[in-house]
């Protein structure tokens, strides 16, 4: 297509807005329509646009590692059906591991094309958790899995509609393997009728500004995105930066695994190589390529233009090195269904890498992991499953002039929320006993760290079932510039006979009425020397509960005395050496 580049700039701007509201209706429209708590409350879905390539063009907030394989995933219906393969009313289901726009079984992608007077234009894409799609165990995603084949149904890029009528064999398979059949069904038709009001709108903006004009207006702006990016890349400092990390283990008990990035950044390229990283794990920790590329896009974007349009032509500079075998790009038929654990740390180091160099946008480590939890069970009430699935917020790092944020879910996570307790208390058979902040002793520093939370669930119902995978259990996150790492993510079991069990990870642990568990997340890194901190910060953070007197003088060498406290001023002097 030749592009008009004289187009009136203000047209080109309104439908731009225009495919980006069709996109935030997407959105909409299926979180008040799912009937999984997950999606309607949780947030933990992703939807866009898509040209007739796969090239993105309009997103709404969500989860960053769902939106960025949208476009993967697009891209591989076209290459299994092609043009003519494909009719109005179609819908493709998505959820292999192993071809685009995958994240792990549980993460269901469906991708809608949308015709205009018999064209193939666009396609409508959305990517939603659904709570049970079968497996080895309850919820599908389980730390215990050894293969792909144990984390649940995978659907290889199929038709769920055709010409707008559902494939009944289909949805058949998808009922007779889910635990909870109603609600699975639900959540899929919802995404359906989501990816129809975008299919809808879009051809609305065709009828008003034609088909030719809103086709030449989406060149234009991908060209306007990759010219932002080159914009911004010239802002920042040039040349290698490296970095490297270690995951807790193989996601099995095994060694830890390492994580290993190159970034180069020059006038016109940014490249993140991850050549060293280490093999395939036997554990689900491994992350596809697909969400792997995703991650990547969502770091980069983060460092070189956090406020600008995403779109495909933003994303130009970005190339990425992935070895073969590796944790990011794993040897089928590997399993993933905890692939947060490793895909988390691929934006991560990359930042980690870039820190010293750009202490104006970078943060110290946080918490990281998504700390993924299932509680579920047969509920005494109504003789049906249950299941309780959620991320946990934690403590970012600090940085250059901020402490960092408290009971903020990871960066993986995005727009996610946690669930609300109200919520919780309501549909499920348990009590929150504590939802609190984890004033745990790290992320000490100039400016510190923020704070991880501590939720505790009773079990009401004669029994239940708590998997959950908590990364960053053995490696704190890191501190920056002098300040102190902060403090792992942990689980435990509190059992009845006044036991308690502590781990990263628990898998279908059985509970039984009246017994915790409890949820630690941990605290973000902190940012600088703890001794330059403003005294009257730190008597503040005394004041809150959130150090002791003793830290204070120990870690930060500011002396507090007396009742109501105030800062003994000579002896601070002396303590810092001043």
């Amino acid at each position: 297509m030749t592009v008009k580049t004289g187009m009136d700039p203000f047209t080109v701007e309104v439908i731009k807005r225009a495919l980006i509201s069709a996109a935030e209706q997407m959105f909409a429209t299926l979180g008040r329509t799912a009937k999984s708590s997950v999606i309607y409350e949780v947030l933990d879905y992703g939807v866009a646009l898509t040209d007739a390539q796969g090239r993105l063009i309009a997103q709404a907030n969500g989860i960053p590692p769902f939106i960025g394989v949208l476009g993967d995933a697009v891209r591989d219906v076209v290459k299994k059906f092609g043009e003519n393969g494909l009719d109005e009313g179609d819908v493709i289901i998505i959820n292999d591991p192993y071809m685009g726009g995958a994240t792990h079984q549980n993460d269901v992608v469906l991708v809608m094309p949308i015709f205009y007077r018999g064209k193939l234009i666009m396609f409508a894409a959305n990517k939603a958790h659904w709570n049970d799609i079968g497996g080895m165990e309850p919820g599908s995603w389980t730390p215990s899995a050894t293969e792909v084949y144990q984390e649940g149904l995978i659907f290889p890029a199929v038709k769920l509609y055709e010409k707008g009528q559902e494939c009944q064999g289909v949805v058949d398979i998808i009922a007779r393997n889910s635990r909870i059949p109603d609600m699975t069904l639900g959540d899929m038709r919802a995404q359906a009728a989501s990816l129809q009001v975008a299919a809808r709108r879009v051809i609305q903006i065709c009828d008003k500004y034609g088909l030719d004009t809103v086709l030449q207006a989406v060149e234009i702006y991908l060209e306007q995105g990759r010219q932002e990016a080159l914009a911004q890349l010239k802002k920042l400092p040039k040349g290698e930066f490296t970095a490297e990390e270690y995951i807790d283990d193989d996601g099995l008990g095994g060694d830890p695994v390492l994580v290993k990035v190159k970034v180069t950044i020059t006038g016109d390229e940014f490249i993140i190589d991850y050549t060293g990283t280490g093999k395939t794990c036997r554990g689900p920790i491994n992350a596809p390529l697909s969400a792997l590329l995703s991650t990547a896009k969502f770091a980069y974007k983060a460092v070189v233009g956090p406020h600008a349009d995403t779109n495909e032509g933003f994303f130009a500079p970005l190339k990425v090195i992935v070895p073969e075998d590796c944790v990011f790009n794993p040897k089928p038929p590997a399993p993933v269904s905890t692939y947060w654990e490793s895909d988390s740390y691929a934006g991560d180091v990359v930042w980690k890498a870039l820190a010293e160099a750009m202490p104006d946008r970078i943060t110290a480590g946080h918490f990281l992991s998504v700390c993924g939890t299932i509680v579920s069970g047969i509920d005494d009430r109504t003789g049906e499953w249950f299941f309780s699935v959620e991320p946990n917020a934690g403590g970012w790092g600090a940085g250059r002039g901020k402490d960092g944020e408290s009971g903020l879910v990871c960066s993986g996570d995005g727009e996610t929320y946690v669930l609300s307790i109200e919520v919780a208390e309501t549909r499920y058979p348990l009590i929150v006993d504590q939802y609190a902040l984890n004033i745990a002793d790290g992320g000490h520093g100039q400016w510190r760290g923020g704070f991880g939370l501590i939720k505790d669930y009773r079990i009401t119902n004669s029994r239940a079932y708590v998997t959950a995978s908590f990364g960053r259990n053995k490696f704190p996150p890191w501190g920056l510039a002098g300040g102190q790492p902060g403090t792992p993510n942990e689980v435990e079991i509190h059992t009845a006979d006044g036991k308690v069990e502590k781990r990263g990870r628990f898998s279908n642990r059985e509970l039984k009425q009246g017994e915790v568990v409890r949820f630690i997340t941990g605290m973000g890194g902190g940012y600088g020397d703890p001794k330059k901190r403003d005294p009257q910060a730190v008597l503040e953070d005394v004041l809150d509960g959130y150090i002791s007197r003793e830290t204070a003088r120990e870690v930060y060498g500011v002396a507090i005395v007396g009742d109501p406290p105030r800062i003994d001023e000579a002896e601070t002097r002396r303590l810092r050496g001043g």
